[in-house]
């Protein structure tokens, strides 16, 4: 879609904007909500939220965003996605950091979905046409054990095991500060931001949260945790962790220590999903893998060992 601008008129005064988006360009909600999270739309010359209100008047200003085809991947991402397990009927990846679970409105950077079909992969087509074989996601900027279903069996019972919690999923975090107790669990519901739509917060009237954690080592500035999902909402152990006032070294979006990063040559969050078990979809004999930090993570990992820690 090419860029556009536009002037609101009386019949559309009052709406959202994502829902002013949608109706006067023909797109969809989520991908008018992507543009507005992105910055991709202006509202009298200045960005705003997707929830923002408009009135007769106002000028609309939308440049979206190329979208890539869903298939379509750099090659390298294909050779950096290693395999950690897989039979006929799931595999389990090693997703890098900076690839999505699946293609989505305003994302425009590789896939899992697109690495596999590129790689030569028949995976699963149920679900949403872009969300083929993916029964559970992880972060684009957290790297780790992700499974996929090849087949419509496998992601059916895949797909249920998840939504009835049956899966461990374990990840390493470290975190700043030392968490107290050492071992323990945080039950706080998450829900959106109320400032930010590309945000999550602790909210009373938010979705119910658990994460259970204890610490594996603790370094003085910061510790490394092993994390525990009970549920898995979205961003949910950096939400957690930072409402505790201990996020997640490098998560500047919530609130961690630019400095601290800095320090430890991390450009994204430490947080790795670290080991993933789930019962065989067919079988149901249990399948554990364990997915090995990636360079990044090792290396800020090896400066707080060696307290090398300068800023």
């Amino acid at each position: 879609m090419s860029a556009s601008t536009f002037t609101v008129g009386a019949e559309e005064a009052g709406r959202r904007i994502d829902a002013v988006l949608a109706s006067v360009l023909g797109a969809t909600r989520s991908a008018a909500a992507a543009w507005c999270a992105g910055g991709h739309v202006l509202l009298n010359g200045a960005p705003v939220a997707k929830s923002r209100k408009v009135v007769a008047g106002d000028t609309v200003s939308v440049d979206p965003p190329e979208e890539n085809d869903p298939l379509e991947v750099r090659a390298e991402y294909v050779e950096a996605m290693g395999i950690l397990a897989e039979d006929d009927d799931y595999v389990v990846i090693d997703k890098p950091v900076g690839v999505a679970a699946h293609p989505s409105p305003g994302w425009v950077g590789p896939t899992v979905v697109g690495a596999l079909m590129a790689a030569g992969y028949q995976i699963s087509t149920s679900g949403a046409p872009e969300r083929q074989g993916i029964v559970h996601r992880l972060d684009v900027g957290t790297s780790g054990a992700m499974v996929v279903a090849k087949t419509e069996r496998a992601y059916t019972a895949l797909k249920r095991a998840f939504k009835e919690r049956t899966p461990a999923k374990t990840y390493h975090a470290l975190v700043q500060g030392l968490p107290d107790p050492l071992r323990g669990t945080i039950d706080a519901p998450i829900g959106r931001h109320p400032g930010h739509d590309w945000k999550f917060a602790v909210l009373e009237d938010g979705r119910d949260s658990v994460t259970h954690y204890q610490v594996l080592e603790a370094f003085g500035r910061a510790t490394l945790v092993e994390v525990q999902l009970e549920t898995g909402r979205t961003h949910q152990i950096r939400v957690h962790f930072s409402a505790l006032r201990h996020p997640c070294a490098g998560d500047q979006t919530y609130g961690a220590d630019p400095k601290l990063a800095a320090a430890l040559g991390l450009t994204r969050q430490w947080l790795h999903a670290h080991r993933l078990g789930f019962p065989h979809p067919v079988t149901g004999e249990w399948v554990q893998v364990e997915s090995a930090y990636p360079q990044d993570l090792e290396h800020a990992l090896e400066i707080m060992r060696d307290g090398d820690l300068r800023y």
